[in-house]
């Protein structure tokens, strides 16, 4: 396989898997609906970053590690779920907007919105990061695209940036898309449904994790 063949046959194939529903396209959706754009972003940037690391230990040997020692894999498994499970109940029983349905302006709205961009930041990278599962599919899935002759390190880099750029774009679109209809999420009642909705769907994820036990 040649390099340019490598790279198509890449981008198509992470293409793909990108736009399959998962964990990450469902935290950018709910805190775009919930959260708001800017928050939304920042969490997209956060999972990016998470892609990245995961391409790097992959590239150098560490996400090895995860595939050989079941302790290791079961320790991050078992904080990942954790954590989902936390960010569940915490987004379940949170109270929402304000008692008038809205926040008072644009720019109020705004200013949440960016004021607490760090911690979306960070939400969206240790979803990410947290996830044992990412680490094992970059260890099995970047070596088929990786062809003979190339710097494995920056090479498989190479990888993991198309895939967070796609993952960044498709993101950024949804984000977009959820932004036309996010006139119904400050309406009290609705904020509060889609806080159940969006809580019980990461406990879902996290349970779902922490029941996973196969390698």
């Amino acid at each position: 396989m040649t390099t340019s063949h490598a790279l198509i046959a890449f981008i198509i194939a992470s293409g793909l898997l990108t736009i399959t529903p998962g964990l990450d396209t469902a935290l950018v959706l709910c805190t775009a609906a919930m959260g708001g754009r800017w928050r939304a972003v920042a969490a997209t940037l956060g999972i990016c970053l998470g892609l990245l690391t995961w391409g790097f230990s992959a590239s150098v040997g560490l996400g090895m590690l995860l595939k050989a020692s079941r302790l290791a894999y079961n320790v991050l498994r078992v904080t990942g779920a954790g954590y989902l499970i936390f960010l569940g109940c915490k987004t379940f029983f949170q109270s929402g907007l304000s008692q008038s349905g809205r926040l008072d302006s644009a720019a109020d709205r705004k200013s949440a919105e960016t004021g607490d961009a760090r911690e979306w930041f960070l939400r969206g990278a240790l979803t990410n990061l947290l996830n044992p599962k990412v680490g094992i599919f970059y260890v099995t899935f970047l070596p088929q695209f990786i062809p003979a002759g190339v710097h494995v390190v920056g090479f498989s880099m190479l990888l993991a940036s198309i895939h967070a750029i796609e993952g960044f774009l498709w993101f950024i679109l949804l984000i977009a898309a959820v932004g036309r209809v996010s006139v119904w999420p400050q309406k009290a009642r609705v904020a509060k449904i889609l806080d159940r909705i969006t809580g019980t769907a990461f406990v879902g994820f996290g349970l779902s994790l922490l029941l996973d036990e196969r390698r």
